[in-house]
């Protein structure tokens, strides 16, 4: 945002790189358990690996032009999906105090547009399709068999079919060509944010995958929340 790089293929598919390559690494030394997985378990995750990338280059269309406040109150109302799923089609036991929240992050989200001094249509229109990818990626996980793929199994995936598909849709978008027009290409500034952006993304999951395992659902959800913060 700082410099105004915009090309979103690029940036999305250097993070996910750096991302897949050090849980490579993390594999490789014995600090992170990756599955040799079956063709079939993989085949059913790929429809969420595509939304993976829908939440990232959605997400960061939506960042370079919305303010960080403003995006994350649209981000949350992906826990409204979420909530909905689960009381209207599988039928589960919904608290009041659950459904008071997703009234209340859904009653925010719908009036940050007319309260929105820098409102940019643009922005809110990657910004919905950001929460839908977020809220319909949930709620593929939840639907997974227990015994299936594991949360590092799963961003694994996600990383691959990440940096493959930016690959191919870098040039569609002109991503590819732009680049080299960038002011700031060949500046240390640009690629070491790159790099940070990668190294940071990657012990973020790393470590909501450790707390996940070691911690109470709610314990877990108020640190990663900090986390992000």
């Amino acid at each position: 945002s700082t410099l105004k790089f915009t090309l979103v293929c690029i940036l999305c598919r250097w993070q996910t790189l750096i991302g897949g390559l050090l849980l490579h690494v993390s594999w490789k030394l014995g600090w992170a358990e990756i599955n040799s997985s079956s063709r079939s378990d993989v085949s059913t995750w790929l429809p969420a690996s595509v939304l993976f990338v829908g939440i990232i280059y959605a997400g960061s269309r939506a960042l370079s032009k919305l303010a960080i406040p403003v995006f994350l109150t649209l981000h949350n109302v992906a826990e409204v999906i979420l909530c909905g799923h689960q009381k209207c089609f599988r039928k589960e036991k919904t608290s009041p105090a659950k459904i008071c929240s997703a009234l209340f992050l859904l009653a925010a989200a719908g009036c940050l547009p007319f309260n929105d001094p820098q409102f940019d249509p643009g922005g809110y229109f990657w910004a919905v399709i950001h929460l839908f990818c977020v809220g319909a990626y949930k709620i593929l996980q939840k639907a997974r068999k227990p015994n299936a793929l594991s949360d590092i199994d799963q961003q694994y995936l996600n990383y691959t079919f990440s940096v493959v598909l930016l690959a191919l849709a870098s040039h569609p978008t002109g991503d590819l060509f732009s680049v080299l027009d960038f002011p700031f290409l060949y500046f240390y500034r640009f690629h070491g944010s790159c790099c940070a952006s990668g190294l940071l993304g990657f012990f973020l999951m790393l470590s909501t995958v450790k707390l996940k395992s070691l911690m109470a659902p709610g314990q877990c959800a108020a640190w990663i929340f900090f986390a992000k913060v």
